[in-house]
Order: C-alpha cells, then sequence, then structure tokens
C-alpha cells in the first residue's frame, strides 16, 4: 500500500509531526498498523535460469576476439579445431594463446577433430591426432565429428560401418586416457540399431564422456522443433547417466525448406536467444542436460542484433 520510500519518510518525520499536532501519535499508531498489514510488494520474476553454453569453434582469426564473443555469450566450454601433428603446426602459437585466455576466463577447451575416413585408420588417427592433442597440454578434453553416415558405405555396408565405427570410438577412448572423450552424434542415432540390440547413440555414449545431439531446429517447440526430435536420445542419455547437449545451427545451410529449418541463418540474435531459451526451459526436465552447443563461431558472430 504505501512504497517504500514513503514508509521511511514517514519514520523519520514521526518526532516533527507529534510535536506539531497533538493528535500525531495516535495517528501514526493507526498508519504503522496499515503499513504493517499490507501485502509485501511481490518480489520481480527471476530471469529464466540459462544454461552453460558450449561453441565450435571451427576457425577462428584472433584468440581474444574469440574468446571475448564467448565470455559474453555465456559460453564455458569451446570444440576448437585442431589439426594433425599439432605440435609442429603453424596454427599452434594461435591455438596456445586461444588456451592461456580461455583458461583464464575459465572456459574449458577440448580439441575438435574428426573425419569419416577416421573409422578405417583409428591407428593413424591415435598417432597423429591424438597424441599430438594431448602433448600439447593446452586442451582438457577431446571431442570428435566423424559422421559416417556421410559415407557411401553407410548405404552399402551399414552394419560394417557402425562397428567400425565404434571401434574407433573404442581406440580414441583408450588412446585419450584420463583425458574426456566426448562425440557429437545427429538426432535420429537411436533409430539405428546395432548388433547389441541397443541402438546407435546409446553405444556412442556408452563409451563417451558425454555426447553433443545434432537437433538443428530453428523452432524449440512444436512438431519437428527442437525438442522433439532431441527427445528420444535426451532420454538415453538420462538412463545411462551420460551429460547431453543440445546442438543447434547457425550457418546458412541452403534454400530449401529442409535447410532453412535447420538453421538460425538470417534472424536476429534476440529471435535466436527467445528460442535457446525455449529449449533450455523444456529440455531441463532431463536431468542429464547440460546445455546448448552453437554451431559454430563464425555463424554466430554473423547473426543480426
Amino acid at each position: 500500500m504505501f512504497p517504500a520510500p514513503y514508509t521511511r519518510g514517514l519514520t523519520r518525520s514521526s518526532s516533527v509531526l507529534a510535536r506539531v499536532w497533538p493528535f500525531g501519535r495516535g495517528l501514526l499508531a493507526v498508519l504503522a498498523a496499515i503499513v504493517a498489514a499490507a501485502p509485501t510488494p511481490p518480489a520481480a520474476h527471476p530471469p529464466a535460469r540459462v544454461q552453460p553454453r558450449a561453441l565450435w569453434v571451427w576457425s577462428f582469426d584472433d584468440p581474444r576476439a574469440t574468446v571475448d564473443f564467448a565470455r559474453r555469450h555465456g559460453v564455458t566450454q569451446m570444440f576448437v579445431a585442431v589439426p594433425t601433428r599439432v605440435t609442429t603446426a603453424p596454427t599452434l602459437p594461435k591455438l596456445r594463446d586461444l588456451a592461456v585466455r580461455a583458461k583464464a576466463a575459465g572456459m574449458r577447451l577440448d580439441a575438435l577433430g574428426g573425419d569419416p575416413a577416421w573409422i578405417d585408420n583409428p591407428d593413424w588417427v591415435v598417432t597423429n591426432w591424438v597424441r599430438p592433442v594431448l602433448a600439447t597440454g593446452l586442451f582438457t578434453g577431446v571431442h570428435v565429428d566423424m559422421e559416417p553416415y556421410t559415407t557411401p558405405a553407410w548405404d552399402t555396408a551399414r552394419t560394417g560401418t557402425v562397428t567400425r565405427y565404434l571401434q574407433t570410438l573404442d581406440r580414441l577412448r583408450v588412446a585419450a586416457g584420463a583425458a574426456p572423450v566426448e562425440a557429437d552424434i545427429p538426432f535420429w542415432f537411436w533409430q539405428v540399431r546395432t548388433d547389441t540390440g541397443l541402438t546407435l547413440d546409446q553405444e556412442v555414449m556408452k563409451r563417451t564422456a558425454g555426447v553433443t545431439v545434432m537437433a538443428y531446429r530453428n523452432t524449440a517447440a512444436g512438431p519437428d522443433g527442437t525438442l522433439e526430435v532431441a527427445a528420444a536420445e535426451l532420454a538415453h542419455a538420462r538412463a545411462l547417466g551420460k551429460p547431453v547437449r543440445i546442438g543447434q545451427e547457425t550457418n546458412d545451410l541452403g534454400t530449401s525448406a529442409s535447410e532453412v529449418k535447420q538453421t538460425f541463418f538470417g534472424k536476429s540474435e534476440q529471435a535466436v536467444n527467445d528460442q535457446l531459451a525455449q529449449v533450455d526451459a523444456g529440455a531441463r526436465r532431463f536431468s542429464r542436460y547440460v546445455g546448448i552447443a552453437i554451431h559454430d563461431y563464425m555463424g554466430y558472430a554473423a547473426l543480426g542484433r
């Protein structure tokens, strides 16, 4: 009934009122009782809790600008592309600069790599990518994006392709030792059965420290929205006790209806944030959900204001 500034003024003026008006003390007592009985104004509604963000960084020019952008956008983990034989690569100084700045900002920096051909020669990958990555001492983990379904063999010899893919993950996990290995998977891996009777997403989760589900949609809710297409793998991650992120796209994928619905390209950052907040709110019911990963730094930075 009486806002705080008025009640504070009332208290300060009590002695003055009592002196200038004989009935001042009685009036003050009545007013004080009214103020005490008045309902407390409701506190401002707290903003929706935003889960930590992750960010794919396939390329970058300026380490300082990259980390500053990530920090401003709530990113706590970056997946940064690292070439093979990185210990002798010309990009190593820039990666080292990025790692130092990321650490100072409290961010986790994981080495990002992957190629469908990796599943045919995992020992080569271990020798030329995993071991050099770990030798730098710059990275807190390994993040792989191999996408075996992009090869012709996925359609002509799927069983063998799936087997080699999972064997490669096993090999990478052993080679990484104490360093956690995470993987990107498409939202439809739950539809692919393996020889064990489990679905492919479950087999990947068993072999990794966590997964990012590429559930690329530019609407959070409704039929064919992000939350719907990611639901099965979120549930599997919860059952297996594995951390899971939801990946979201910001790059230009093309002009067809199927391509347009998979990306936030061309939308304002505010419009994107509104949808991401809905994803966070809807996915939070899955206990192992740990936030959104944005694909990727260049696309995200180019969004309209």
